[in-house]
């Protein structure tokens, strides 16, 4: 039988206790149970040397492979080139791009580390799923030990265009790592399309209409996979949660207010500043929302947060919140709760249940699966409003039945909040029950299958 091996950066062990608020640890557990395999990745860990050989476990029927790095190889691979570099880069944030040659050697030590680690874990007919930005060059590094296993590559957040990627030092070999691969899956035509734009701009590489791709003599097939979620999963968690502690308490604290929540790892890409000055204008503008004491809920765990740049933008979020409440808080009612921890995912999808509005604005975003929870965890006799951002990839699938707007322009978001908390029931429902179909069609299974059909027919050739 066909096992997955998933290769992923980091090695979530999914549970029950799960507070973690990302997309990908869910579906990677998702996609193990269905084929059965391995996870493999690092274990979060630092150790004074580098795991001799991966500490393979299994637990609740998954297996999973972890390696320990040293201080250097995270330092460099992971908050150096990874998260310094490709990270704002693919995030449309050049300027906030930091190189440095270093992190660039570590990126690729790393990759051809996690490589040599994982061919001993491999049988023949496995099919290899690597995961994102972190391991862009590991099929290259697996080609060159001898792997011929069919390797796909999946990238969870945006890819950029050809005149942002082309600032990024070492952009060339991260491309030519991508077309190592027999499959690449991006989240969103656009991305698909800035990738083709970079084949035919800086490699003259051909792109054929059925998604085949042929540079310097590899043919590999790149194409559209948008991520979905476990629409019963999610759904079934959002009721059990409903007379939770956790909810209850949330429900009674708010005294029959409407609420509005945010959910985001805190990072400049979430557009957090962005959305709390949409809200100030939202109260400026209505006063009525003051009278009503509409609450906003943020809910931003902690990332990076021994980056410098990370330090200062929680302060300057921080700040913000403060000021505002500052400003229109009342003895019984504070607008804007600011929270920096995580929640399990029964008790968050219980939130989005009990809220009037999911405000789901990134500045820009591969998927962005809180909005696909959202809306999924929705009482179907009473559902909230989804405002989304148009630079999130889920406004692809869910543009028609969600309220669109430029995060960048406060007055439009705050107009966006006016009519999703005035927004009458019928029309509500309307919007929900289609948004419904679509999430439907393009669940986490429909999403796993795709890719890993698209994986077993490599090799690809063109005719």
């Amino acid at each position: 039988m066909t096992r997955l091996v998933v290769v992923s950066n980091r090695v979530e062990v999914v549970g029950k206790s799960q507070t973690s608020v990302g997309g990908l640890a869910v579906s990677i557990q998702t996609a193990l149970e269905a084929y059965g395999g391995i996870w493999f990745g690092w274990s979060g860990k630092h150790a004074a040397k580098v795991s001799v050989r991966p500490k393979v476990f299994s637990t609740d029927g998954l297996t999973y492979a972890t390696l320990d790095l040293s201080t250097k190889d995270y330092e460099e691979y992971y908050s150096g080139y990874a998260n310094s570099a490709i990270w704002p880069a693919f995030h449309y944030r050049p300027d906030l791009m930091a190189f440095h040659r270093d992190d660039y050697e570590g990126y690729q030590r790393v990759n051809a580390l996690f490589a040599k680690k994982l061919v001993p874990l491999l049988e023949g007919g496995d099919l290899i799923w690597v995961h994102d930005y972190h391991l862009i060059p590991l099929a290259h590094e697996l080609r060159e030990k001898g792997i011929n296993h069919p390797i796909g590559f999946f990238l969870h957040t945006p890819f950029p265009v050809p005149e942002i990627l082309t600032s990024l030092p070492g952009h060339k070999e991260l491309v030519a790592g991508l077309c190592a691969y027999d499959v690449v899956g991006f989240q969103t035509e656009m991305d698909l399309y800035a990738f083709h734009n970079y084949i035919h701009r800086e490699v003259q590489g051909q792109v054929m209409s059925n998604g085949i791709v042929k540079v310097n003599g590899h043919t590999f097939l790149a194409g559209v996979f948008p991520i979905g979620i476990d629409m019963k999963n999610v759904a079934s968690l959002a009721v059990d949660s409903k007379n939770s502690t956790s909810a209850l308490k949330m429900q009674e604290s708010l005294h029959g207010r409407p609420m509005i929540i945010g959910v985001d790892r805190l990072d400049y890409s979430k557009g957090i500043i962005e959305r709390f000055l949409a809200f100030e204008s939202l109260l400026e503008a209505s006063p009525e929302f003051q009278k009503q004491c509409v609450t906003l809920i943020q809910i931003a765990p902690l990332s990076r947060s021994h980056v410098q740049e990370y330090k200062e933008m929680r302060e300057e979020i921080s700040t913000a919140a403060g000021r505002i409440n500052g400003r229109f808080s009342e003895f019984n009612w504070v607008p804007i709760r600011y929270i920096n921890h995580s929640f399990k995912r029964r008790t968050l999808m219980g939130f989005f249940r009990a809220s009037n509005v999911g405000f789901v604005t990134p500045l820009r975003d591969g998927m962005n699966l809180v909005a696909k929870e959202y809306v999924a965890a929705q009482d179907p006799e009473d559902p909230g409003v989804l405002v989304l951002s148009r630079f999130a990839g889920a406004v692809h699938e869910l543009d028609d039945n969600s309220l669109v707007v430029n995060p960048y322009n406060t007055e439009e978001v705050a107009d966006a909040l006016k009519r999703a908390l005035l927004m009458p029931l019928d029309e509500r429902k309307g919007r929900w029950t289609e948004m419904m179909k679509t999430l439907r069609r393009n669940d986490i299974t429909s999403w796993r299958e795709k890719f890993v059909a698209a994986l077993q027919e490599a090799p690809y050739s063109v005719y």
